[in-house]
Order: C-alpha cells, then sequence, then structure tokens
C-alpha cells in the first residue's frame, strides 16, 4: 500500500478533553492577567533563567515576562491544531478501519493532555517569575523541574500503553 490507510474523521471532543482545556487555558490565561496586575510593582529586572536547582542564574528586562505568553500561545495553537488533525499523527500498522477511532481518539487525548499540562506550568511558572522579581521569593522551587519532566510525560506513557491494547 503506498498511502497508509488514514480517513479523516469528526470525533467530538470528550468531557473530559474540555475540561482540561479549561483549566490549562484558565490557567495560562490567569497568569497573564497576573503579570499584567502585577506590571507597575515589578522592578526593571526580573529573573530571566533559572539553574537546574530552581535558583535564579540570570536576570532580564521586566519585558521578558512575555516570552513564556509567547511560547505558551505558540504552543497552545500548534498542539490544538494537531488535535483537530488526528490521521497526521504517527500510528502502528495495524490501523486499519475497525480501530481507527480508537487510535485517533487515544492520540488526541494524550495531545490534549500533554497541551494543558504545558500550559499549567507555563502559568506557574509565570506567577514564580513575578513572585521572585517582587522578593516574595529567592527561587523556583526545588520540585519543579523534576515535576515537569514526570508530569508531562504521565499522559504520553499511559496513552502509550492504552495504544498497545487497541486491537
Amino acid at each position: 500500500m503506498k498511502y497508509p490507510y488514514r480517513p479523516i474523521l469528526h470525533i467530538p471532543k470528550t468531557k473530559t478533553e474540555k475540561i482540561f482545556d479549561i483549566i490549562g487555558i484558565g490557567c495560562f490565561l490567569v497568569s497573564i492577567l497576573y503579570i499584567v496586575l502585577q506590571w507597575n510593582h515589578l522592578p526593571d529586572q526580573i529573573p530571566g533563567h533559572f539553574n537546574g536547582k530552581g535558583e535564579v542564574d540570570r536576570w532580564g528586562s521586566k519585558y521578558e515576562l512575555f516570552i513564556l505568553p509567547v511560547i505558551g500561545l505558540f504552543i497552545l495553537l500548534l498542539n490544538t491544531a494537531f488535535e483537530k488533525a488526528p490521521h497526521m499523527h504517527n500510528y502502528p500498522k495495524r490501523l486499519n478501519e475497525s480501530n481507527v477511532e480508537a487510535f485517533y481518539l487515544n492520540s488526541r487525548k494524550m495531545l490534549n493532555a500533554m497541551k494543558n499540562l504545558c500550559m499549567v506550568f507555563f502559568a506557574y511558572l509565570n506567577f514564580e517569575m513575578v513572585q521572585i522579581g517582587l522578593k516574595q521569593k529567592e527561587s523556583l522551587d526545588p520540585w519543579f523541574i523534576p515535576a515537569f519532566i514526570v508530569i508531562v510525560f504521565i499522559p504520553l506513557a499511559i496513552g502509550i500503553y492504552k495504544q498497545s491494547k487497541i486491537k
């Protein structure tokens, strides 16, 4: 077969996906609002980068606070577009007419969870950068980076496991 079996299906979002979107996007938007509300109270220099322990290792202009929201918006838009095109995702050769909907739904749910977890972590990081800039904290919590890595890969692991169970 020259082209793999990839029909375009329109599978409605599940309730879980909608709830994840509300939580992820909501947290992200609230963090941007928080930056805007705190803007006049922020000093000219805010944390620009953190080392592996969560300590500030570079300070930068407070305008750098807009970098994470721009990156987050890019991630949000790109992943939302990919969620709408599960036929473009990568699947094993056993994809066929009888299991295509299960594969598409599993892949889209995995992508949705990872997208929204990233939005929550970006929101948390925005909040923390403002808090450190306002001298209310000195560094990120030491658990932040390991937690981010582990938590973002949980949906991936679950999705791969569920995919292996699709007949």
